[in-house]
């Protein structure tokens, strides 16, 4: 008598990854929504240290602008996760490469301290509301400001009625902590200045482009061979597919597995994961798996 056996279905081969970028929050840890605490999440240092003992590049982007990036990547050391500061990319990173390339000197940034030090040390002039001469920028770039006032948004409103570009860190409205989701600042900033501008805004942070093209650059591999690791469709998975990268989607963060075979097809990751640790058994890393 035959007996037929069910059987798992059978996954597609991911393509070539010859780099790696990873999302912070939700993806290799959950912080709190004042962002002073931090949980690493099971496998991300396994994962980390993998790639550094096999020489793999990989990179860490988060849409986070709180802190300059040399800040953030001690703050991850300390929590044992192997990432240099030249591995630390932030928006503000990718703002500071778009805006040195184009000519931009004078910056008038909505955000805290942190936001804007990307881009001091790229050797643009950063200046902040109420400062001399706040409106007197060729942009405006808004990041993490918890603290954000109407002086702020009218401040920014100056500027661009004066011809500055607006410059956006996130448009993200939520992102995965402990306690749950927590709201964007940035994009109910840029929500206010837009409807009193109707400013068109370039977008720094993920899922632009400009972000992908920075981090390939960063790892010196092509997009195509890049593999993108993340909990949000919205946000890392949308990037992927539109730069032509590798999507890898994890459940950790946002998204539930549910959630994710529900995405339309250009939100489809190539592979869900249970969490990034997964990563070391399912043929991601060259020679692993």
């Amino acid at each position: 008598m035959n007996v037929s056996v069910a059987r798992e279905p059978v996954q597609d081969v991911l393509p070539v990854i010859k780099g790696f970028m990873f999302d912070l929050d939700g993806t290799l840890l959950l912080s709190d929504r004042s962002l002073g605490g931090y949980e690493v999440l099971p496998g991300a240092v396994e994962v980390l240290s993998t790639l550094k003992e096999r020489a793999i590049p990989y990179v860490v982007l988060t849409n986070g602008s709180a802190y300059a990036p040399a800040e953030q990547a001690a703050r991850l050391r300390k929590l044992g996760l192997p990432v240099d500061d030249a591995q630390m990319l932030t928006p503000s990173s990718v703002t500071a490469d778009h805006m040195v390339r184009r000519g931009i000197r004078r910056v008038l940034v909505l955000g805290t301290r942190g936001v804007g030090q990307a881009l001091a040390d790229a050797g643009i002039e950063i200046v902040f509301t109420g400062e001399p001469r706040a409106s007197e920028v060729q942009a405006v770039y808004v990041g993490w400001h918890p603290e954000c006032g109407m002086k702020d948004i009218e401040a920014a409103c100056q500027a661009i009625w004066g011809g500055a570009k607006l410059y956006v860190a996130s448009d993200v409205p939520f992102f995965a902590t402990r306690q749950g989701r927590a709201m964007g600042y940035s994009y109910a900033i840029v929500g206010a200045i837009r409807r009193m501008t109707k400013a068109p805004m370039i977008l720094t942070g993920k899922p632009s482009l400009h972000a992908l093209r920075f981090v390939a650059k960063t790892l010196r591999v092509p997009a195509r061979h890049v593999g993108v690791v993340g909990d949000d469709p919205m946000v890392e998975v949308i990037m992927a597919r539109r730069g032509g990268a590798t999507a890898l989607a994890v459940t950790t963060g946002t998204t539930s597995a549910e959630e994710w075979a529900r995405q339309p097809a250009a939100r489809q990751p190539h592979r869900v994961l249970s969490g990034v640790g997964e990563l070391l058994t399912c043929g991601a890393i060259p020679g692993l798996g």
